[in-house]
């Protein structure tokens, strides 16, 4: 303890300061004013969050304006000592630490890990394994956020848990609650042969700007921020709040230097059925980042906190237009935007829709290959087989995909058999199937208390039977979602399900879906429309067989499906499959 009797105070500020620091040895908590991180020395407390009155804040934003998320470190070690889940406002709290308490569907934490870019070493690989195989379930989860998350954590290990990511050079701050989300970027950046610029080091230097500026904490709601390098391989982009694409620009009567720049799209949330949209602003790589910090320090100030439901940046620029919404983000910069027509620009490459599967040839002339990992799920066995072969045959380094699916780069052409040989010891293939490559689910009932159907499960079985019934010769993307939330974003699957419950003859419910069809991004972006409504589980195999076959008799010359479905109606989609014609 602190001898302030000795340090030449006076008597005023030696009584001061020794209840100061008591407080703060005992843990307690100073007003938390604001939702800048500033702790003050006053008496009075704040009475609105950014304009808005207290009585007035939803719950989450008194949670907030209580204490704020990053601060719960102490409630996580007291929690972990008596091994007890969080409880009250601390269950929102610890998800600024990426851990989520995911009862009644289980009683246990789900860890969600940070990733820039998707990008992790075979280390890391091996420690995440460590995690899942110490205190996890023996195995993790890919998310569509290019993302690992780790279920079955109880709360006496998750300081450990927490603490194991950092020695490995990772983390999960805000990767939960009203914060940013990871930053995803194209999977193949680096190496791809046919992209404008590797968007790495701006994906990665976005990440350690929002970890070194508590003030990015704490926004209405989450946001997510992607960087496209204008190659081969999606990254969705457009379904993010802001999406910077790579475009090149020429020779111009504008005056705007010729070179390689970002366009700026704001505004993706296709869980409410909307695209990203450019909105005039042309970037260098440079200043990405400044822009995204501005333009979200303005969601900050001026979003919605009463309501959850439009406290997205997709509602404030729906109240205020592009153009108030870029101006204030421009008071908040040191350099003026510059603006240039998206038309002047050259038109973007089309994506290969799987191809982030399959063997592919790098810039270097070495290659890479996808590995399909169905709905994302790896055991920990398969994750530190698959450590090994980034080490032995690539170089050290696996890719995560917003398509539940990984990359291991870097191999070279006399080690391509080998690599392929030891992938498939690990009961793992790298080959491009178009029907369970494009397969994607959440985390569906088994984990999370918002969804209605088993989507995983649901989705192996239908990825199962239709690869037993049929071979497409173009890919399709199968999207299950459990809820409206739409992790799995349905709405871009060229055949889209939202888990709903379903009741039976005998009165009980089971797993069902909202069955939509023609979705796409990128070059083939598109809402997918809805077809069916509240389809049992057990029917949808069929459904969709059918639906496919149906597909490959009547489309026009190599029509894609999407284009298929966007051609018909939702009557005639429905004609198709003569049982449920009249639903």
């Amino acid at each position: 303890m602190v001898n302030l009797s000795d340090s030449g105070f006076t008597p005023e500020q030696t009584s001061y300061l020794s209840g100061f620091v008591s407080g703060i040895l005992q843990g307690r908590e100073l007003p938390f004013l604001g939702q800048d991180g500033e702790r003050r020395f006053t008496h009075e407390p704040d009475q609105s969050v950014y304009g808005t009155p207290l009585e007035d804040l939803c719950k989450e934003e008194r949670i907030k304006h209580e204490q704020n998320g990053l601060d719960c470190w102490d409630a996580i070690i007291a929690n972990a000592a008596t091994n007890e889940f969080p409880k009250d406002g601390d269950v929102f709290r610890y998800k600024f630490h990426g851990l989520f308490f995911v009862s009644p569907a289980q009683e246990s934490l789900m860890l969600r890990c940070r990733i820039a870019g998707g990008a992790l070493t075979s280390e890391q690989l091996r420690g995440l394994a460590g995690v899942a195989e110490k205190w996890g379930p023996g195995h993790a989860d890919l998310t569509t956020r290019a993302n690992v998350q780790i279920r079955e954590i109880m709360p006496e290990n998750a300081p450990n848990v927490l603490m194991a990511l950092t020695d490995m050079g990772l983390t999960s701050q805000g990767s939960g609650a009203d914060n940013i989300r990871n930053i995803t970027a194209s999977p193949t950046t680096g190496f791809d042969p046919d992209e404008l610029i590797d968007v790495m080091p701006y994906a990665r230097a976005m990440h350690h700007y929002i970890l070194k500026n508590r003030d990015l904490y704490g926004l209405p709601r989450k946001f997510n921020i992607s960087y496209d390098s204008g190659g081969r391989v999606s990254v969705c982009a457009d379904t993010n709040d802001i999406g910077f694409y790579a475009v090149k620009v020429g020779e111009n009567d504008k005056g705007i230097a010729p070179g390689i720049y970002f366009r700026m799209q704001l505004c993706g949330i296709t869980g409410h059925k909307q695209f990203a949209t450019d909105c005039g602003v042309l970037l260098t790589p440079a200043e990405t980042i400044p822009v995204a910090a501005a333009l979200i320090r303005v969601f900050i100030e001026n979003g919605d906190r009463t309501n959850r439901k439009k406290a997205r940046l997709k509602y404030l620029v729906d109240d205020w237009g592009f153009e108030k919404t870029l101006e204030e983000t421009q008071k908040k910069l040191a350099f003026p935007m510059r603006y240039f027509p998206l038309e002047d620009c050259a038109p973007s490459l089309p994506k290969s829709k799987h191809g982030h599967l399959g063997i592919h040839q790098q810039s270097d002339g070495k290659h890479y290959i996808g590995v399909l990992t169905p709905v994302g799920r790896m055991s920990v066995q398969q994750m530190l087989a698959l450590a090994d072969v980034a080490d032995e045959f690539g170089r050290s380094e696996i890719r995560l995909t917003v398509w539940q699916n990984l990359i291991i780069p870097g191999i070279p052409e006399e080690k391509l058999q080998a690599a392929i040989t030891a992938i498939q010891a690990t009961g793992l293939d790298h080959r491009n199937n178009a029907i369970t490559g494009g397969l994607i689910a959440c985390t569906g009932s088994r984990g999370c208390k918002y969804a209605a159907a088993d989507t995983k499960g649901n989705a192996i079985t239908l990825g199962n039977h239709l690869a037993s019934k049929m071979i497409l010769d173009q890919p399709v993307n199968i999207h299950l979602t459990g809820c409206h939330h739409s992790c799995a974003q349905h709405y871009i699957g060229d055949i889209g399900m939202m888990g709903t419950r379903v009741k039976v003859s005998d009165g009980s419910t089971v797993d069902g879906y909202n069955i939509v069809l023609g979705g796409g991004v990128d070059d083939t972006q598109a809402i997918a429309r809805e077809i069916w409504n509240g389809v049992a589980f057990e029917e949808i195999p069929g459904l969709v067989e059918k639906l496919l076959c149906t597909y490959l008799a009547q489309r026009e010359n190599d029509e894609s499906f999407a284009a298929f479905a966007q051609r018909l109606s939702v009557e005639e989609l429905r004609g198709l499959v003569d049982e449920r014609a009249a639903a």
